[in-house]
């Protein structure tokens, strides 16, 4: 279990109320599902991308329950093309959740995706994101943040796909072994999820981004 210092949970939440997304900490997943529904009304529309982190909190039930208006992507049946109109309805939900890749202590989102439908809803489109995190994506800063997602998020999240990649097959990027490396190395395989990257930090919608942090080992 990775340790987070109090003051290191503070100071980052922080410099996320500085960059004018909204904080809040939750000691464990059942307060941050209670959490995620105050923030939510009955009848809103939502969504969320793909993210162990909420289902590990039990997010998915809770928008089952037939309270909100929830397009939900996972449901049997869906072909391919109606996936995608959901990943295009998205942009139009009240509420889109999602974790994060990592969570720099100053104040930055740092998300990665392959299809891009999520990083593209926290960006723009949903009127509010809803973003949960173990205090395990703490990370000092954006440097951290990509050798995170290349020995740790990046290599599970393929494993977990069953993706056909360098990452899922040593555990870590293929990056790795290259010198001086930036971001966007990589493979080139055709299932490859780390296709775009994005750095949220500022935000001019004051308390559109809303983050909560839960004070156990979450997702990847």
């Amino acid at each position: 279990m990775i340790e987070i210092s109090k003051e290191t949970i503070e100071k980052t939440m922080e410099a996320l109320r500085k960059n004018q997304m909204t904080p809040y900490f939750c000691q464990t997943k059942e307060e941050a599902k209670a959490k995620v529904q105050e923030l939510m009304q009955e009848g809103d529309i939502v969504t969320h991308g793909g993210s162990v982190t909420l289902k590990q909190c039990g997010i998915p039930e809770l928008l089952k329950s037939g309270k909100y208006q929830y397009l939900d992507r996972s449901q049997e049946g869906l072909s391919r093309e109606q996936v995608e109109e959901i990943y295009r309805k998205a942009f139009f939900a009240d509420v889109y959740l999602t974790s994060s890749n990592a969570i720099t202590e100053s104040g930055t989102l740092f998300n990665v995706d392959g299809n891009c439908n999520r990083i593209a809803a926290i960006t723009f489109g949903p009127k509010s994101v809803i973003v949960v995190a173990g205090v395990n994506k703490i990370v000092k800063d954006l440097d951290e943040a990509f050798d995170r997602l290349r020995t740790d998020a990046a290599p599970k999240n393929t494993q977990r796909l069953g993706c056909n990649t360098y990452c899922a097959k040593t555990g870590k990027c293929v990056s790795m072994n290259m010198e001086n490396a930036e971001i966007g190395d990589g493979c080139k395989s055709e299932q490859r999820i780390c296709c775009s990257y994005t750095v949220s930090s500022f935000q001019r919608v004051k308390g559109r981004i809303k983050v909560i942090l839960v004070g156990e080992e979450l997702g990847y």
